[in-house]
């Protein structure tokens, strides 16, 4: 698996608020924010529901990264994804840092990758609480 998940209720924007404030506790700002659902409106004139892509970035974390390969960068930031269901429910998404971090064999970055997931995790659970 690439990614880990938890279904919530709330609307988007309670949801993104919450998800938001969870990851400023673990130390992650995000760094971009990507309306999928709003590029596809305007480029194609595509009717979907809300999908939004936040890149999530805790500043220690990859600033160590990258300090083990400069070429990490390619695999950053931590994308967090939200996207609402047929029910209205709202599914966020976190991408696996072990499962793409795994990709590179340097010293050092199998455990900072598992130290990000252990981090995204708590947010995940905290949305369940």
């Amino acid at each position: 698996m690439y990614g880990f998940n938890i279904t919530v209720t709330g609307n988007m924007q309670s949801v993104h608020d919450k998800v938001t404030a969870e990851l400023q506790k673990e130390g992650f700002g995000v760094l971009t924010e990507i309306d999928v659902a709003a590029t596809l409106k305007k480029k194609l004139d595509i009717d979907r529901k809300p999908y939004v892509i936040l890149g999530a970035c805790n500043p220690v974390l990859a600033s160590q990264a990258i300090n083990a390969d400069p070429d990490i960068g390619l695999l950053l930031p931590c994308n967090v994804l939200l996207r609402e269901e047929e029910d209205g429910s709202i599914t966020v998404g976190f991408m696996d840092p072990a499962a793409v971090l795994g990709l590179v064999e340097k010293e050092g970055v199998a455990v900072l990758a598992g130290e990000v997931r252990s981090r995204l995790e708590r947010v995940r659970d905290a949305l369940a609480g």
